[in-house]
């Protein structure tokens, strides 16, 4: 008999890669460089834990709009987490050409 842990079924899932392990810093800074190479504009977003199935996030500062520097982007991630220590934090990029959301990941899980 094999065992495996299935806690992954008992944490909620809020975005595209909340079903994978916690990302590291460098994966994350892969995941915003490949989203300012596609041309989306980044943005930074924050919410309360309990309020983040049912509420819209509030918005840190206006999206990057034209964003070219991932050290730029991960800075605002960082100011955002220094700001708001317990809120879940997601980084957005929003597809111009589309007028949608392009990607949408949890930087940081909230306390």
């Amino acid at each position: 008999m094999s065992t495996f842990n299935y806690s992954f079924k008992q944490s909620p899932k809020y975005e595209t890669f909340s079903y994978l392990p916690q990302m590291t810093a460098d994966q994350i800074r892969k995941q915003v460089a490949y989203m300012i190479s596609r041309g989306w504009n980044p943005s930074v977003e924050h919410s309360e834990k309990e309020n983040a199935w049912d509420h819209y996030w509030y918005m840190w500062k206006l999206p990057l709009f034209g964003e070219q520097s991932v050290d730029a982007v991960m800075a605002e991630v960082e100011a955002c987490h220094r700001d708001n220590p317990d809120h879940m934090i997601r980084v957005v990029g929003y597809d111009n050409y589309a007028q949608c959301q392009g990607t949408a990941f949890i930087v940081y899980r909230g306390r």
